[in-house]
Order: C-alpha cells, then sequence, then structure tokens
C-alpha cells in the first residue's frame, strides 16, 4: 500500500527551507525562483503554475560560485564544473547527499531507495560503453577491434 504524499505550495516549502536554515537567494529577475544554499551545496527550486515547487536546478556541490554536476567515470565521481573537475570525496558525497535529502522532504517529494542509500550521479560515463547508443556501423572501432591477427603455422619436428 503506498502512502499519499501531500504537495507543498511554493509559499510552504519557501518557508520550511527557512525554518531548517537553509540560505534563500531571489533569483535575479524571476519572482518565482530561489537559490538554496545548505553545507556547500546548492540547488534552485521554481513555482509551477498550480502553486506548488519543483526543481529548477538539480543539487551539486559549491565549487568556487558555480554549481557542480556529479559525474560517475565507473572508479571514481568526480565534481565537474564549466571550469574544472575535481574527484568527489566522502565529505562531498554526504553534504549532497544530505542536502538532497532535505530539500526532497522541503518540497513533499518522494525518497527512493536508490537514492537515500547515497548519491546518485548525473551522468554515468564508462569507457566500454562510450558511443553504445549510436548503431553499430557508426560506432567509433576499438583498439581490440582494430587489431588484425595473423595466422602463424607452426611445424612439429620430431626430435
Amino acid at each position: 500500500m503506498t502512502a499519499k504524499i501531500e504537495q507543498r505550495t511554493y509559499e510552504d516549502a519557501v518557508a520550511w527551507l527557512k525554518e531548517h536554515g537553509f540560505d534563500l537567494i531571489e533569483a535575479p529577475g524571476a519572482q518565482t525562483r530561489v537559490f538554496l544554499k545548505k553545507y556547500n551545496c546548492s540547488a534552485a527550486i521554481q513555482k509551477t503554475d498550480d502553486g506548488g515547487a519543483k526543481i529548477f536546478a538539480y543539487p551539486g556541490y559549491m565549487i568556487g560560485s558555480e554549481i557542480s554536476k556529479l559525474i560517475n567515470r565507473g572508479y571514481q565521481q568526480f565534481m565537474k564544473t564549466t571550469k574544472t573537475e575535481v574527484p568527489a570525496t566522502a565529505d562531498h558525497l554526504k553534504a549532497l547527499q544530505q542536502f538532497s535529502e532535505e530539500m526532497k522532504e522541503a518540497l513533499a517529494l518522494p525518497s527512493l531507495y536508490n537514492e537515500s542509500l547515497g548519491t546518485t550521479s548525473e551522468s554515468y560515463h564508462y569507457d566500454r560503453i562510450k558511443d553504445r547508443d549510436q548503431p553499430e556501423v557508426e560506432r567509433p572501432k576499438r583498439p581490440w577491434e582494430t587489431v588484425k591477427v595473423k595466422a602463424v603455422t607452426v611445424k612439429k619436428s620430431r626430435a
């Protein structure tokens, strides 16, 4: 049996965020959009047509003055901005996960099991699956696909 989650209005969500220690910054030129900041993480929410709130800019760890995106390269997660890319530390991931969970609570969004276990990346870049979304004829050849193996004949001697 699933529990029905009551949607919060934009004003209720903003009030909840203020009460729980989030710094709110009005977006320039938009009265219905605010940037949230806490734990050195940031995101943006905006008012919907029906008076609710939705995520405008997904949560990211602040690197300099820019919100980073979490990407996964298979062997390591990274915080990527337009200017730099740094390896994600346990402290980065813990702050981002805590921020995301509190923001979901403020917006009355469901907290999904796999996301609650830890952080999820917006982008996954595994080298062996890169370009697999393209048709096979358009995919670049991998190094192991371009090497041609020559047949070698071996004479057996009876010694």
